[in-house]
């Protein structure tokens, strides 16, 4: 199952459930404080259970290189690099200096960058987004897409294609790329959540109209250099000072590692083009647990970093939603919020748990088993720090009528013809247990609650455990997963 939202890959909230009330940003500074103590055991040697983990996946995943960063309470815990930058010339990773593509880790700067207009009162998160662009993206039943559908993944938009330039010289730059691709929309904003690569283009856009300032100057002038981020940039071809360092993107291809040329993702340069380094990850993330501070540098005020972390728009009851940019990862034990990202070749992940002052960023390339090997990394980490235990069995509530069949994801360009193959085939395995297939493999689910599953693996104690839940009505069934809040599946006629 897919964890979390890629640049390039691949819950109903609005009027059958309604949708999460988005807090203001003096709101969400009034958030209560919490806190959470990680025991010093799990702490102790996380260095050498992340070099376990990695030396296993380079056996088994097919991992060429790879960078784990984590910090705590407001210090590098460490930064660590694995495998090769280039295979064939033998270069290992450097975890301090070797560059990593984050894919949609990158939004975050993005979506940061519209936050410090919103706090200079140059953008209005209610305002519809036509008022500061110089296109118009048509109305959809009368409704605009406001500022704050764009931070919740909710303009109710298509998803499309075209995201990559084959060479540099046939880039379209983004703002023009973001007038000549707009989406149809299918339902009303700010109710549906689907993930939107198109709605964080307009937001760097709303950035680069509203200042003045081309987007990539502006996250250099705004953002990075305030916090020393000198390793970062959303520029492509990379700087002539940084590119020695880029790590190469790997696939496998009969039975070895084969080499991509650097990927070009300038068309859509705010949702996802970014390069950066373990330590400037590292600053990043201590800013955003530290009140959007870095020593005496400040990118967003408090009230702002709180926003990004509070909740927004859910498509399930129950269940982890979205909350402004970030994704709701887990609502407690701790509290985490978190973003991955995915090019063709790198795959990324990075999650926050302020209450413990924790967080760590992940970035792996290699063959396809490096996609999944980001995902099992960022889970044993969570489970080896903030473990959980599995929820109890339950029986089925008298006369439950599971809505069973084909679901399909609401993340898809709807100007192309579905693919059965790639819809979920949910079926009954006994009174309490279900089963989906999905692209050739078979999970199995046990019941938790009421429409509420688990799933059934031999996962490492501690977790953390997905569940799955029905929900809506006859005709309007739903299905969502505690790990993809940024999409929603529904059950096909």
């Amino acid at each position: 199952m897919t964890r979390l939202p890629a640049l390039c890959r691949t819950a109903f909230a609005a009027a059958l459930l309604g949708s999460i009330a988005l807090p203001s940003i003096a709101n969400a500074q009034a958030a209560a404080e919490t806190s959470y103590s990680i025991p010093q055991d799990r702490i102790a040697g996380l260095g050498d259970f992340v070099d376990g983990v990695m030396a296993q996946q380079i056996a088994t995943r097919e991992v060429a290189g790879a960078l784990v960063t984590v910090v705590y309470k407001g210090k590098v815990l460490f930064s660590r690099g694995y495998g090769f930058a280039d295979v064939d010339k033998g270069v290992p990773v450097d975890g301090q200096q070797t560059l990593f593509r984050p894919g949609s880790v990158s939004k975050m700067f993005t979506w940061s960058a519209l936050l410090q207009q919103v706090e200079l009162g140059r953008v209005d998160l209610d305002a519809d987004v036509n008022t500061y662009l110089d296109f118009k993206i048509p109305a959809f039943e009368g409704q605009p897409i406001r500022v704050r559908d764009l931070f919740s993944h909710t303009p109710g938009m298509s998803d499309i294609g075209g995201l990559t330039a084959p060479t540099v010289d046939k880039i379209t730059p983004y703002a023009e790329w973001v007038k000549t691709h707009i989406p149809a929309r299918h339902w009303r904003a700010g109710t549906e959540t689907s993930y939107s690569n198109y709605g964080s283009v307009v937001a760097g856009y709303i950035v680069e109209r509203v200042s003045g300032e081309a987007f990539p100057d502006y996250v250099e002038k705004h953002i990075f250099l305030p916090l020393g981020m000198t390793s970062t940039t959303f520029r492509e071809p990379l700087p002539a000072a940084l590119a020695p360092r880029m790590a190469t993107g790997y696939q496998y291809k009969d039975g070895r590692l084969v080499a991509d040329p650097f990927e070009l993702f300038s068309p859509v340069m705010p949702a996802g083009s970014g390069t950066s380094s373990g330590p400037d990850m590292a600053r990043f993330m201590t800013a955003m647990m530290n009140g959007g501070a870095l020593g005496k540098a400040r990118i967003l005020k408090p009230a702002s970093v709180k926003l990004l972390m509070t909740n927004s728009v859910a498509n399930a009851p129950g269940l982890p939603g979205m909350a402004h940019g970030f994704f709701v990862v887990r609502e407690a034990g701790p509290r985490m919020v978190g973003h991955g990202g995915n090019t063709g070749d790198f795959h990324s992940n990075m999650i926050l748990a302020p209450e413990a002052e924790l967080g760590f960023f992940i970035s792996e390339t290699g063959g396809q088993g490096s996609y999944g090997g980001r995902t099992e990394l960022a889970e044993a980490l969570i489970g080896r720090l903030f473990p959980q235990t599995p929820a109890p069995r339950v029986a089925a509530p008298a006369n439950e009528a599971l809505p069973l069949g084909a679901y399909r994801g609401n993340r898809r360009d709807y100007a192309s013809t579905p693919n059965p193959e790639r819809d979920l085939k949910i079926a009954a395995a006994g009174a309490n247990a279900i089963t989906i297939t999905n692209d050739g493999k078979t999970s199995y689910w046990e019941r938790v609650g009421p429409m509420r599953f688990e799933q059934v693996t031999g996962a490492r104690a501690g977790g953390p455990y997905e569940q799955l839940l029905f929900h809506g009505a006859e005709g309007r069934w739903r299905l969502s997963f505690t790990s993809q809040p940024h999409v929603l599946y529904h059950l096909v006629p």
